[in-house]
């Protein structure tokens, strides 16, 4: 088992939290026990999950900056949420490279949405990588 597949359960919980069908906890105990990911996994799975959604305000405050003539709240929900789980690695995992983080994101993204999205999501994603320490959140 992997890091990716670690952060494909964090992806879709944080995907149902996203679609109002599940609350966090829930999601990602179910999707744990599905994915037989070994303790150290689960670990960094739930890591990603709970700390993307403890930092959810200021994460979609600062992705919100870098969207030109675009809301938030209008991207499509798989968007969203690859975007908030990269955010989170970016912005408060200090060790995992941006560049980690945001590949990873961009497979994700070819995974359960199209090749159109990875190129706007590669550009919002390398922007706010670059500007990091402009925008560096409360933590």
């Amino acid at each position: 088992m992997s890091r990716h597949q670690a952060r494909e359960v964090a992806f879709k919980a944080l995907f149902q939290l996203d679609m109002g069908k599940n609350q966090l906890e829930p999601a990602l105990t179910e999707l744990l026990a599905e994915s037989g990911l070994s303790d150290e996994y689960a670990y960094f799975a739930r890591e990603l999950a709970e700390g993307t959604v403890a930092k959810l305000a200021v994460i979609d405050r600062t992705l919100s900056q870098y969207l030109v003539n675009w809301e938030f709240a209008r991207l499509a929900a798989v968007n969203r949420s690859v975007l908030r789980l990269a955010a989170y690695e970016i912005l408060y995992c200090e060790d995992i490279p941006d560049v980690v983080a945001i590949n990873e994101a961009l497979e994700l993204s070819k995974t359960f949405n199209s090749e159109e999205s990875v190129a706007f999501l590669n550009g919002l994603l390398d922007r706010m990588s670059k500007n990091k320490q402009d925008n560096t959140p409360a933590l």
